[in-house]
């Protein structure tokens, strides 16, 4: 029953994968879903080409010295009922001719040898374009291979200098594959233990799990040496096993000798041959068919739950591609209509990204509305807060706004204008971060519209570059009246300056906390002057410190130190001089002498007087004051009080016009330049583009697009029929039961396909010799 099950899921499951294969060959190299296959892997001349000519009975291969298979060959075998009578017919079909039947495996041969010309050239060149045949026969087991190029150390010919590379390159890239089983070919007349392609199946599958060791040319081997403990896996281990087979010799090809009769010599030369004899069951070319179907089979039931969810899910991810491309619009109702349908929805996107709303929201990072907020919050706000209301005015220029409020008389109060004056150049700062503020919105609002529709919109660049444009000259007009309102609040603030505000410190309380920041500093400062002079007198010495503190002890109460004794006056001093009334001595003369100059100076005339000076001292000169006059660098106390009450109420009003400007500014913005966006940009945008004159221009789709449409549509093609032929894999294959054994009774031998750490089940054989084809069982009788 379990025998019948295998062969039922075999001729179900080997076709439905041979017919993906020719769906997904439509797509070449763009195909992403890797089917189940086995890769025929050998060194140059290992005898893979005898082999896969064994396989299907037929002489179909190119041969010839040097590499000869230079293009990937899959070969689909597939096989049809037996007629009954001596008709019955084998062919071939290449998916590059489809309307063509061979039947002459001669012209296979021809044609496999001209296609391959047609790629790599005549001259030895290699291609990794598949060359894809399907061969029809009722003596064949349904077998789907990919035959190689051969391993080469040499480049002759065409080939490169890195052929090897390049080989080795392709063949990696079927191999590495999870569902791809590997047939590693390998001549018995070489050194099996460092055989290049178990080497490069070992890379790629280490356990072995997925790869079949065959062995060729056990009949030429060196006398004295077989290779029974390569076939029984006791030097390298295989879970698949090993199959040793006998080729035909080139003599045997030149004399056209049959594959028939070489699998009759086959099958004398196992039983013949001692080391061999008790391994004749597992050895030969019918087992291997036998073999390989059912561990195709078994490996296409294992893959087939995951390549179903491949597919479906690149038919998802296909028709979401194609559905963006759109479809194309002839008409210029339909091109209107396509035209409104974008407007419309890019304003919603935009208002969307705006308010938070949008599906695409990321989650890494702020965008949208929230960078809005940010830059109100953090940037604008914790700005404005972080500046000092005095920056960039010193003690010096408050004095001087102070003494030149006055004029030429001393104020006996605090003056109101130099207040008035540097606030509203204080205020007036606050307008540039203001104006900066509404550019950083509008610099995410161009933002936030570049990534509105940004997949739609591919197809029709000019149509994209148009909705740029206005939308930016939009969003630029709607910046002028928000900078227009900016300077109004800030200028509002300037004009009027309101002493009245409850928040407001007032002149009274600046004054009380003016006196007690003064009488603090001063103690402080008179404390640490007093310790300074101490120390500076004990540094003294004795004779000077004495005296100090003597003019310290003798000051009055009002701090003025008695003159100390009279000095002498010299004889100099007691002449005085006579040739004049007016010089030093006659200031510090009597009354009278005093009361008689007075007298004489003022009964003549100024210029008789001058005419005196002239010919007596010299008179005192003023300097000219300097064009720039600046406050002297010491102040007085009086003057400390002015300048800290002064900056006491800068403080005060410009925290309350800092609060009042942190609150406007946002809002201004949003009402001039946010919300006007949202509200006007779609009838911005119909205004400016919905003209029928446009249509054409603006809907231009570019050539890559039309190339991507039609791409996708045939991937999407053929993801449809893929997953149509999966649907009609039928019921029972799909509910079998895991777990089937493969081929041979020995448990060393072979094992089915199971994932690392699974248990394996026992080897028995399924197919049975009934179930292989006549050409096959023919040596069996």
């Amino acid at each position: 029953m379990a025998e019948e099950q295998m062969v039922r899921l075999g001729n179900s499951v080997i076709p439905m994968v041979n017919k993906l294969q020719d769906i997904f060959a439509q797509l070449g190299s763009q195909s992403t879903i890797e089917l189940p296959q086995v890769a025929v892997v050998g060194s140059q001349s290992s005898g893979k080409s005898s082999v896969l000519e064994a396989l299907v009975g037929r002489d179909f291969l190119p041969r010839g010295s040097g590499i000869v298979t230079r293009r990937p060959l899959v070969l689909q075998l597939v096989q049809t009922k037996r007629r009954g009578d001596a008709m019955d017919q084998e062919w071939g079909e290449f998916l590059h001719c489809p309307d063509t039947k061979f039947f002459d495996f001669a012209e296979i041969r021809k044609e496999i040898q001209a296609e391959t010309d047609r790629e790599a050239g005549e001259n030895k060149g290699v291609s990794d374009k598949q060359i894809r045949l399907k061969i029809f026969s009722p003596n064949v087991l349904d077998i789907t291979l990919v035959d190689l190029p051969g391993l080469t150390k040499v480049p002759v010919g065409d080939q490169p200098s890195d052929i090897e590379a390049r080989i080795r390159t392709m063949i990696m890239s079927y191999i590495k594959r999870q569902t791809c089983l590997i047939l590693a070919v390998t001549p018995a007349n070489a050194d099996l233990a460092n055989s290049d392609a178990l080497q490069m199946a070992g890379v790629v599958d280490p356990d072995g799990y997925r790869t079949i060791g065959v062995i060729t040319k056990l009949d030429i081997m060196d006398r004295g040496t077989d290779a029974r403990n390569f076939l029984l896996g006791k030097v390298i281990p295989l879970r698949l096993g090993y199959v040793g087979v006998v080729n035909r010799s080139q003599e045997d090809i030149l004399l056209n000798r049959s594959i028939k009769d070489a699998l009759v010599a086959e099958e004398k030369f196992f039983h013949s041959r001692p080391t061999y004899n008790e391994l004749a069951d597992r050895c030969g070319v019918p087992q291997l068919a036998k073999k390989l179907n059912q561990v195709l089979v078994q490996h296409i039931k294992s893959v087939l739950p995951g390549l179903k969810s491949r597919i479906n899910a690149a038919l998802v991810s296909v028709a979401k591609e194609h559905a963006s491309y759109g479809v194309i619009s002839e008409s210029k109702a339909s091109q209107g209509a396509l035209l409104l349908k974008f407007l419309a929805k890019y304003c919603e996107e935009f208002c969307s990204v705006i308010e938070g709303k949008s599906e695409e929201m990321p989650t890494s990072e702020l965008s949208g509305g929230a960078r809005i907020h940010y830059i109100f919050k953090h940037i604008f706000v914790h700005t404005l807060e972080d500046v000092d209301p005095c920056e960039g005015l010193t003690d010096d220029d408050i004095r001087t706004a102070i003494q030149n409020a006055t004029g030429p008389q001393s104020a006996l109060f605090v003056p109101d204008v130099p207040f008035q004056v540097l606030v509203r150049r204080q205020i007036s700062r606050l307008l540039d971060p203001s104006l900066q503020c509404a550019r950083f919105v509008y610099d995410e609002l161009i933002k936030i519209s570049h990534r509105c529709l940004v997949n739609e919109l591919q197809r029709f660049p000019v149509l994209r570059k148009r909705m740029d444009e206005v939308a930016s000259k939009f969003l630029r007009e709607g910046l002028e009246p928000s900078e227009t309102m900016i300077g109004h609040l800030i200028e509002m603030q300037i004009d009027y300056i309101n002493t009245s505000h409850p928040n407001f410190v007032g002149g009274s309380k600046a004054v009380e906390l003016a006196l007690q920041q003064v009488k603090s500093s001063k103690m402080a400062t008179t404390t640490m002057a007093g310790k300074k002079e101490m120390v500076d007198t004990e540094k003294l010495p004795n004779t000077e410190r004495s005296s100090k503190l003597l003019n310290i002890l003798g000051r009055q109460g009002n701090g003025i130190v008695p003159d100390p004794a009279p000095r002498p006056v010299t004889e100099g001093e007691k002449t005085a001089p006579t040739g004049s009334s007016w010089g030093i001595s006659s200031i510090f003369s009597s009354h009278e002498n005093r009361a008689s100059v007075k007298d004489n100076s003022t009964n003549k005339p100024f210029s008789e007087s001058a005419q005196t000076l002239d010919l007596g001292y010299s008179t005192i000169q003023l300097k000219e004051p300097p064009s720039v006059l600046r406050p002297s660098e010491s102040h007085s106390e009086q003057e400390a009080i002015e300048i800290t009450v002064t900056k006491l109420l800068l403080r005060s009003y410009y925290d309350i016009v800092r609060k009042s400007i942190e609150d406007s500014v946002p809002k201004a913005i949003m009402h001039f330049l946010v919300n006007h966006a949202k509200r006007e940009l779609r009838n911005v945008f119909i205004e400016k583009l919905y003209k029928e004159a446009l249509f054409e221009e603006m809907l231009q789709e570019p050539e890559e697009i039309s190339i991507k449409r039609k791409r996708t549509r045939d991937t999407l093609k053929v993801l449809q029929q893929a997953w149509q032929t999966l649907d009609e894999l039928p019921l029972e294959a799909e509910s079998l039961e895991r777990g089937y054994a493969l081929a041979a009774a020995d448990s060393t031998s072979s094992s089915p396909i199971h994932p690392k750490g699974h248990k394996s089940d026992d080897l028995t054989s399924l197919g049975g010799r009934n179930s292989i084809p006549p050409l096959y069982s023919a040596i069996d009788s």
